[in-house]
């Protein structure tokens, strides 16, 4: 295994299930990235199962054991970071103090931000967090992967549109935006909305009812690899989008309450389902008309 491509990921662990970190390192994995896993809270199982206990840190020990990473002599094998969940608002300005940090020894490093905070019914974290993701972390961020409802929470307008959701993008900040739960244009279908400053990029597929949890951090880890690897952005968002949506099927063809990733690693590293994928008229183009 190569450890010059290794990948930070920081986000929620579960006992039982296949979300936060459980679900980004593991794909990472196979897509063949050493992968340093960093929990920002422990839970039995995903809070959508019902409540359960929350395995919390100090945040002083949070932030030293961060401390310990930046002073680590391994720190140069490091060529991405991707964040996702976070348990309190101190851990993002922890988080940004190792991202500034590892930026500094290669100016090339590839950050993802995937701000998990909220969907269709509002922030489900504290608005202290939220807050604290969208200042320390998206102006880091290389590429940030929001939801449309999480975008909207951070444009602070609803995003009824592919229109609404490209401005809300570029307004943002981060150079690259890959928003999940995009506005459709095939009837019965959802799609990722992926923009940069030249690509403005529609990946569909066919909408499946009462998802499992997980769909974003595999999501995000899944683009991450394809990027690190060297994929052109158009094919690393096709395959992450087939990937994340053949396996979606298949939970649901088994009545799964939780992704199936083991069963269906094949789909991580080799997906064979359809994607539809759409040029989109870029915001700067509708500028220029």
């Amino acid at each position: 295994m190569d450890t010059s491509n290794a990948v930070i990921v920081i986000s929620s662990h579960v006992v039982r299930g296949s979300v936060g970190n459980r679900a980004a390192v593991f794909a990472l994995e196979i897509l063949g990235f050493p992968v340093w896993a960093m929990p920002t809270i422990v839970l039995p199982w995903h809070p959508g199962h019902g409540p359960s206990t929350r395995l919390t840190f100090p945040e002083s020990d949070f932030d030293k054991a961060i401390g310990d990473l930046i002073r680590a002599p391994w720190l140069g094998e490091v060529k991405a970071v991707l964040t996702g969940y976070f348990g309190n608002a101190a851990q993002p300005r922890s988080v940004a103090r190792l991202i500034r940090a590892l930026k500094e020894r290669n100016p090339d490093l590839l950050y993802i931000c995937d701000p998990v905070m909220g969907d269709l019914g509002g922030l489900y974290i504290p608005q202290p967090t939220a807050e604290a993701i969208r200042d320390e972390l998206i102006p880091l961020a290389t590429i940030a992967t929001p939801n449309r409802y999480e975008l909207a929470w951070l444009s602070g307008a609803p995003l009824e549109t592919n229109n609404a959701i490209m401005d809300a993008a570029v307004a943002l900040g981060p150079p690259r935006i890959l928003v999940t739960s995009a506005v459709p244009m095939m009837a019965g279908g959802t799609g990722n909305l992926y923009l940069t400053g030249k690509h403005a990029l529609l990946a569909e597929h066919r909408l499946i009812d009462n998802p499992p949890n997980g769909l974003g951090d595999l999501m995000s880890a899944l683009f991450l690899g394809r990027i690190l690897a060297g994929m052109d952005e158009e094919k690393a968002l096709q395959l992450a989008t087939a990937s994340v949506f053949e396996i979606l099927a298949r939970t649901a063809k088994r009545g799964g309450d939780e992704l199936t990733l083991e069963t269906d690693a094949s789909s991580l590293s080799s997906p064979m389902a359809m994607v539809q994928m759409r040029r989109l008229v870029h915001p700067l183009q509708r500028v220029k008309r």
